[in-house]
């Protein structure tokens, strides 16, 4: 809030921080704007508006103590916002995705929100993609896009192979479950595979 504070002492003819940046023609489909945590309703819908993009930082927000995000403003059905899983290498404390979307699940928590599984992987991975204006060349399996992905062992540590004992889901729920633990317990050990442009970059022995 302070930061705010701030930036209202220095363009006091702006209603808002995020105002600053649109007199400067700095709001648009791509824009991207990094955590969030301090938007307006008026501002969530501003940035719906002109097609910009959140990058939700959530290791960083919570080592900061900057305040929690509202997913559910970014996701609304009024006013949609494109939003994505990032680790903020400046404040945030780890690189894995894995962990970044277990701290995001938390902070969903902390808020009386849900974040489901599937949801947490569509932000780190085609969420993304569509902040960063490139979901027509990475994000998914679409035929035609540049195939850069990585390969999850679900029983890669004791805890996981523990909690998955049966590696292959049998329905949705079962995936989720699986998909759930590997958010909340995985780490960098449960990377099996790189693949980079289709071809085979990292596999752990």
């Amino acid at each position: 809030m302070a930061e705010v504070a701030w930036v209202k002492e220095l363009f006091p003819q702006c209603d808002s921080y995020l105002e600053v940046y649109d007199r400067a023609g700095l709001v648009g489909e791509r824009s991207i704007f990094a955590h969030g945590v301090q938007l307006t309703d008026s501002e969530f819908e501003r940035l719906s508006e002109a097609k910009s993009a959140i990058a939700f930082c959530p290791t960083s927000n919570l080592f900061l103590g900057s305040g929690l995000f509202k997913i559910e403003k970014a996701t609304s059905i009024a006013a949609p916002i494109k939003l994505g899983l990032a680790t903020d290498v400046g404040g945030g404390t780890s690189f894995s995705m894995l962990q970044t979307a277990n701290e995001a699940y938390k902070i969903a928590q902390l808020r009386q929100q849900k974040l489901s599984p599937f949801q947490a992987l569509f932000l780190a991975t085609l969420g993304g993609a569509k902040a960063l204006c490139l979901d027509d060349k990475i994000g998914n399996f679409d035929v035609g896009k540049e195939a850069d992905f990585i390969v999850l062992n679900p029983r890669s540590t004791p805890i996981l192979a523990f909690r998955n004992q049966s590696p292959t889901p049998t329905s949705l729920s079962e995936l989720a479950d699986q998909l759930f633990s590997l958010i909340i317990m995985g780490d960098d050990r449960a990377i099996r595979a790189t693949y980079i442009a289709g071809k085979l970059a990292y596999e752990k022995e």
